[in-house]
């Protein structure tokens, strides 16, 4: 016998924990969370009648392979269901891409300010993290090509990324993955692709298709609505899907998060009516808040992305805490090191008039 305890594994207490956006505040009752990038609209009504009739269900396993779900992707996207991995959530799929492909001290690459889970996926794989420069807040592909070495396994780029909004264009991908060896996995995340209307954008399924090494993820999460369901979605060559499947849990996704994620995926009305409240009040609302001399980062998401000023009185965190006090819960960037900076999702209109009022009583110094 002896006094030794259970030890992690190297690197594991080291990770700090991913920190969701705020869903309240203290003595505010029934707030507006503006700070996951949530579908304000909430969900498909078809998704919901989905989700009920999925109790009939509670007491058995889901299919495993989710064979109804990967038909419907596979026909909307005409993609090969075999080569479709399901998880509980992206999230779920970084972690595992990880997993899978990185042994000790191999590293992955990722822009300044990318989604928090990629590193931690690769740091509770004993991998090293490297962050490439963004310029403007964008996205540089020689910085990211620059940061490879021999060691890199993988390549995250979030398209439109998070925190920030901003995008690189199919041809700027195309250069990104012709710059990469070929036993480097590039991971295109699509969280937020389907609010990006620029003519010069695509997800990355059609360089998918034919690459050995390109791995593309989507979410329903954000334009469907259904973020408590916990459904992604990814296109991998089939070798990486083959070897993910291996030690993917193995109901990792239910029965009521399939039959949901179907049926939204086929009500193109609630998609078209999401995306339009996107394109009216993005516009809207990064005007309005440049008028009230806060720099708005250009958006292809569901969000945008606001600069403060650091001046006592003016600062991000002041002003999370004003519009929380008036019952309007955005996201504090600081753990992103963006510490200057606020993401605000895009509401309904009585949400958006209402960010910009209480913005322009918070810059004005009116605490009433």
């Amino acid at each position: 016998m002896t006094d030794a305890t259970p030890t992690p594994r190297p690197g594991i207490l080291d990770i700090n924990p991913y920190t969701p956006g705020k869903s309240g505040a203290d003595g505010v009752i029934d707030p507006v969370k503006l700070s996951a990038n949530e579908n304000i609209l909430g969900c498909s009504p078809h998704a919901k009648e989905a989700f009920v009739a999925a109790a009939e269900n509670l007491g058995r396993y889901p299919d495993g392979r989710g064979g109804a779900l990967r038909a419907a992707l596979a026909e909307k996207y005409r993609i090969e269901p075999n080569r479709l991995i399901l998880g509980c959530g992206t999230d779920e799929i970084f972690a595992l891409l990880n997993q899978v492909f990185l042994r000790a001290g191999d590293n992955i690459v990722q822009g300044e300010w990318g989604f928090g889970a990629y590193a931690i996926g690769a740091r509770a794989n004993e991998g090293e993290v490297r962050f490439a420069p963004e310029h403007n807040y964008r996205i540089d592909v020689d910085a990211l090509l620059a940061a490879v070495d021999e060691r890199t396994r993988l390549v995250f780029l979030a398209n439109p990324a998070n925190p920030t909004g901003t995008f690189i264009t199919a041809d700027e991908v195309a250069r990104l993955h012709a710059g990469l060896p070929g036993n480097v996995l590039l991971v295109l995340d699509g969280a937020y692709a389907e609010f990006n209307t620029d003519p010069g954008f695509n997800d990355g399924l059609d360089l998918a298709r034919d690459a050995a090494n390109v791995v593309v993820t989507h979410t329903f999460s954000k334009l469907h609505g259904l973020a408590s369901l916990r459904v992604g979605w990814a296109y991998a060559p089939a070798a990486v899907a083959e070897a993910i499947d291996r030690i993917r849990l193995p109901f990792n996704t239910s029965i009521a998060g399939q039959a949901a994620a179907v049926a939204a995926l086929a009500d193109t009305e609630f998609q078209e009516k999401s995306l339009a409240l996107i394109e009216q009040w993005r516009p809207w609302l990064t005007q309005q808040l440049g008028g009230l001399g806060l720099e708005v980062t250009p958006s292809s998401a569901n969000f945008i992305m606001v600069s403060f000023p650091t001046a006592p009185g003016k600062t991000a965190a002041e002003a999370e805490a004003f519009m929380a006090g008036r019952g309007l819960i955005l996201r504090g960037l600081a753990g992103y090191g963006l510490t200057h900076h606020l993401r605000i999702t895009i509401g309904l209109e009585v949400h958006n008039r209402a960010v910009v009022d209480a913005l322009a009583a918070f810059m004005s110094g009116d605490a009433r």
